[in-house]
């Protein structure tokens, strides 16, 4: 420092002593902004899969297999025991659909006490899981269930 005040080179210092700082906290922001998004995308996956679970929990028992996801009174989606997704035998009682939507992918199932008509089984056990990538591009998974038992189920003859 001169008598007149502070030099060139010392507010170059400053200057760069200030831009170093600035960098370390945009770096900190965006670390931030990443880890706000994953727990944006958790959350949602959760709110997906507890919404399949209430919505099955909800439903009348005849319409148990039948998904209408965007509530316009027709359903998108007729669960059968075909042997597809992760329903690996047809006709083992275990019914399931999925759909994805904004990069998680939502699984549900309907698993029955024994194979055969809906209306034959006393009870059911309603799964959901949705998967999605996590922050280094690891799978992620959400995982619900619940069993519902027939409300006109009175016993086998």
């Amino acid at each position: 420092m001169n008598n007149t005040g502070i030099s060139l080179v010392e507010v170059m210092v400053a200057m760069m002593i200030s831009g170093i700082a600035l960098m370390g906290t945009l770096g900190a922001v965006e670390v931030s902004a990443r880890y706000a998004q994953q727990g944006a995308v958790n959350s949602r996956a959760l709110e997906f899969v507890q919404g399949r679970v209430e919505a099955k929990c909800s439903v009348r028992w005849q319409l148990l297999l039948e998904d209408d996801l965007d509530r316009d009174g027709v359903a998108e989606i007729h669960m059968t025991d075909d042997g597809t997704g992760i329903d690996v035998t047809p006709g083992d009682g275990i019914y399931s659909a999925m759909y994805e939507q904004n990069g998680i992918t939502v699984v549900w199932t309907i698993e029955t006490d024994h194979p055969g008509p809906l209306s034959a089984t006393s009870m059911v056990r309603i799964r959901a899981m949705a998967t999605y990538l996590g922050r280094n591009k690891e799978k992620r998974e959400v995982q619900m269930a619940t069993m519902r038992a027939n409300p006109n189920y009175v016993g086998q003859p």
